[in-house]
């Protein structure tokens, strides 16, 4: 059997990985092939571009590398032309992944989404595509599938391979004694796996870093960098502001169990830190055109930009979003106060650290809040549950074989004669 992957997020990376070693534990001679990163390519993929390197947002930078989508979607149509595989499993990355997609359909192959994109929240009109050129969507949240079905997609609900992954990961006692050993509260840094998300929050970040470290000074600070390249960038930064912060690559995981709270990028982190039960305050700093793009087109069709908010929310739709404000009533009651801006919200950013800090009983609060919503969804499983699902679909499905186009000369003979 032979699967196609299309995997072009860091974060989809490690979760085709995961689906990879549990598609070979189930079926050891099963070939996984596509486009895909480095974690794939570890687990048994043989990868035929590594796509996570063109991990690119907004409308621009999407244009400057369209010759080489092009190029790889070309290629992935040859592929499916004389290679055919059994199956196509797409992660995340949907403006390039519906132009694999829509090759597949065209000779035949069945589609599965895992972890499809949000787009309950984000242009909600692209399920037209998903129903489509979508033969399954396997979905991470248990309110995506009424969503989607109600839309006339296939859904089923498999849970968020994200705290697969949380779980798998084993801590580095070492440097975990080492560190956690040092004295002050640890406030960790997350400033987002993409290079164009560490360039636009940074310096907001190492504002609020200023202010929390006035305001309680024996606060120790970390920055866990995604890559090698972006901690260079961050040590610059960090040198020319004069700041006490430590910046480590690949110690996410660590730096969040020793965390006491944490300031994060939004993104899918936030689910790691829910599992480990941090109180986070959650920034996304774009620029003004691109903020009053998405509100005035609303394109935003759900409360939060939080995973984490989203689940606490009784109803986490709303074609009128409202902005996260700390004084509105209700807001205790949203797990990370988040700040989608682009404008400078340094100030209220350290505002909720230093009261955690300071205050033990809201901050108790705040971990009671996240605790029990991690009993509630943070379940491993998901990975095991959508391996388990595709091949099941594929090995229920029957191929037609083709009818050849001539038949044999000596059977065509006999026909004549009959």
């Amino acid at each position: 059997m032979r699967i196609f992957f299309s995997v072009g997020e860091p974060s989809g990376d490690v979760h085709g990985a995961n689906l990879i070693r549990e598609f070979k534990r189930r079926q050891s001679d099963i070939e996984c092939v596509g486009y895909g990163g480095p974690q794939m390519a570890a687990a048994g993929c043989q990868l035929h571009a590594d796509l996570t390197a063109l991990a690119v947002m907004w409308f621009v930078r999407v244009l400057l590398n369209l010759h080489k989508f092009w190029g790889l979607a070309s290629r992935a149509d040859r592929y499916f032309r004389h290679r055919r595989p059994d199956a196509v499993v797409l992660i995340d990355y949907p403006g390039f992944n519906w132009w694999i997609a829509r090759r597949a359909k065209v000779h035949g192959i069945p589609v599965f989404y895992y972890g499809a994109p949000q787009m309950w929240a984000w242009a909600p009109w692209r399920v037209r595509k998903m129903r489509r050129l979508v033969d399954h969507v396997l979905c991470k949240l248990p309110f995506e599938p009424a969503w989607y079905r109600q839309r006339g997609c296939h859904a089923t609900y498999v849970g968020h391979p994200f705290f697969d992954e949380v779980r798998r990961r084993l801590p580095d006692r070492e440097f975990m004694d080492r560190y956690g050993a040092a004295p002050g509260r640890l406030v960790t840094i997350l400033p987002g796996s993409r290079t164009q998300e560490v360039t636009n929050n940074l310096r907001w970040l190492l504002s609020a870093v200023r202010q929390i470290g006035e305001a309680v000074p024996d606060t120790r600070f970390a920055v866990a960098a995604f890559k090698e390249s972006q901690a260079r960038t961050i040590r610059e930064e960090v040198r020319r502001a004069g700041l006490p912060i430590d910046v480590f690559v690949g110690r996410t995981a660590d730096l969040i169990r020793l965390a006491y709270c944490c300031v994060a990028v939004s993104g899918s982190v936030s689910l790691e830190l829910l599992y480990h039960e941090k109180p986070t305050v959650v920034l996304y700093w774009m620029n003004r055109f691109a903020l009053e793009t998405v509100r005035r087109l609303r394109l935003i069709r759900v409360k939060f930009m939080t995973l984490v908010n989203l689940l606490a929310a009784d109803e986490p739709f709303d074609r009128n979003p409202q902005r996260f404000d700390p004084a509105a009533p209700g807001a205790e009651k949203v797990p990370f106060p988040e700040y989608p801006t682009c404008e400078d919200k340094s100030k209220q950013i350290a505002a909720h650290v230093v009261e955690w800090l300071t205050d033990e009983r809201e901050y108790a609060r705040r971990v009671t809040m996240l605790r029990e919503l991690k009993a509630k969804y943070a379940h491993p499983g998901a990975t095991s549950r959508a391996a388990e699902y595709i091949l099941s679909q594929l090995s229920a499905r029957r191929v037609p074989v083709p009818r050849p186009h001539f038949l044999p000369i000596a059977q065509a003979v006999e026909e004549q004669v009959c």
